[in-house]
């Protein structure tokens, strides 16, 4: 289903349907999903489009950027750093990209989306929610509807410390793929209640292929700066 593609094409997954058909000199992209169909009539020559994972934070509206990872608690010794491996949730951005700009023609996704709110209800944020068990290798995912993030977690605080949630900024996000979807995370424990999350822009294995951006596509300027996580670790 990921990759580029140019004139026709026909990709079929389950109920998940993307195709583009011609009629004269027009192309009509068509994509069912969840008993839902979105079409479109495309005017291009020289374009491509561009099916990849995208930040899953836009469905069933765009309402947060903040991504919440809800796993099984880990206790952990003053100075200690464990890498772990989590699952996080997918959703398929579907771009136009001709030789001087891109642009963002389809978002969706499998499966429902949760919200939660981490923090106060003055103060704190609405974040995507996704629970995760905690895996000491690359579990097995479903590729369109699930991925597989690295979180390297180093507890610089004097105290032992219990994690079991990780929020994250997604403007920060890196997404690759290939076999499967993988992003690479880090969290640095401060306190018992304070955090520092952000992401590394590297593949998980050789020869995955980073995915187009959402907000780089909608030219939405973005400066990574990780998100601190003020409202506890679990």
């Amino acid at each position: 289903m990921f990759g580029r593609y140019r004139g026709t094409f026909h990709r079929e997954d389950g109920d998940l349907l993307v195709e583009t058909e011609r009629n004269g000199c027009l192309l009509t992209y068509r994509r069912k999903c969840g008993g839902q169909t979105f079409e479109r009539l495309l005017v291009s020559k020289t374009g491509e489009i561009v099916i990849n994972p995208v930040e899953p934070v836009n469905l069933p509206k765009e309402i947060t950027n903040f991504l919440q990872i809800e796993f099984s608690p880990m206790v952990i010794e003053p100075g200690a750093t464990q890498t772990v491996y989590l699952k996080f949730p997918v959703e398929i951005g579907v771009f136009l990209e001709a030789p001087r700009d891109i642009e963002v023609l389809d978002v969706f996704g499998l499966g429902t989306q949760k919200y939660t709110l981490y923090g106060s209800p003055t103060s704190g944020v609405i974040a995507r929610w996704y629970q995760s068990a905690v895996y000491t290798e690359i579990p097995p995912v479903e590729c369109l509807c699930e991925g597989v993030m690295v979180l390297s977690i180093h507890n610089a605080s004097h105290e032992w410390v219990e994690v079991s949630c990780a929020v994250f900024e997604s403007t920060d996000m890196k997404i690759y793929y290939g076999d499967f979807v993988a992003t690479t995370a880090t969290m640095k424990v401060i306190s018992t209640t304070m955090a520092e999350t952000d992401f590394v822009d590297a593949p998980l294995r050789p020869g995955m292929v980073k995915s187009v951006e959402l907000y780089s596509a909608r030219k939405i300027p973005v400066i990574n700066r990780g998100y601190l996580m003020e409202w506890g670790l679990s």
